[in-house]
């Protein structure tokens, strides 16, 4: 289950448990995260969300937590194991499924609001995962991506990833904020563009 490319299989899940750590500097990070994240989700009006790309369902979990429908599909089956189990401990009814994201029909995957963290950078073709992300909203879309060169100057401050200059591995792709506002603005109208440190987060929909 991944994406044959020449850097090699697709790294699915997190490297660093960044929803979970102690690290109170991390904590901060994922905190204004998820505040930008949460704004942005109520800016739609959207009571509907499908997270393509939801990993272990942090995301997901906490969405639904606060109201919000959710549904949540993965490249990787063992994360949609522990995202199943996190929701079945939590008392959640969120369905997930194993789905390659380039496999996603907008008839039977689409959602009126379409959530994508933390996925294109390790895509091989970003430009068809965005016209499928694109054609799954209905209308809208929240994508975030790490905010570079900013990402790996952090990941080179903490001692880590010094042989790939900082990169963190399974990241094929790498924007700096302009760069993938560039990217989003060929298939979608950017409504908001939030830069909660490190990453680029945008509110987009569909023309």
């Amino acid at each position: 289950m991944s994406w044959p490319t020449d850097a090699g299989p697709l790294v699915a899940g997190n490297l660093y448990p960044k929803y979970t750590t102690r690290n109170p500097a991390a904590r901060l990070l994922v905190a204004n995260f998820i505040i930008a994240l949460r704004r942005l989700v109520r800016r739609t009006g959207a009571r509907e969300i499908h997270e393509v790309g939801c990993g272990e369902g942090h995301l997901s979990l906490r969405l639904a937590a606060e109201g919000w429908q959710v549904r949540g599909s993965d490249l990787s089956p063992a994360a949609i194991r522990e995202a199943s189990g996190r929701a079945r401990a939590c008392g959640l009814a969120i369905p997930f499924q194993v789905a390659d994201l380039y496999e996603l029909e907008p008839a039977r995957d689409g959602a009126p609001l379409v959530l994508c963290c933390e996925v294109l950078e390790h895509v091989p073709d970003p430009e068809r995962a965005l016209a499928v992300l694109a054609a799954l909203a209905r209308p809208h879309l929240i994508v975030s991506v790490p905010r570079e060169p900013l990402w790996r100057v952090l990941n080179l401050a903490r001692g880590h990833y010094w042989r790939d200059l900082g990169n963190t591995p399974g990241h094929l792709q790498h924007w700096s904020t302009l760069a993938f506002l560039d990217l989003l603005q060929d298939h979608l109208e950017v409504l908001e563009l939030r830069t909660p440190l490190p990453w680029t987060m945008a509110l987009c929909r569909t023309r």
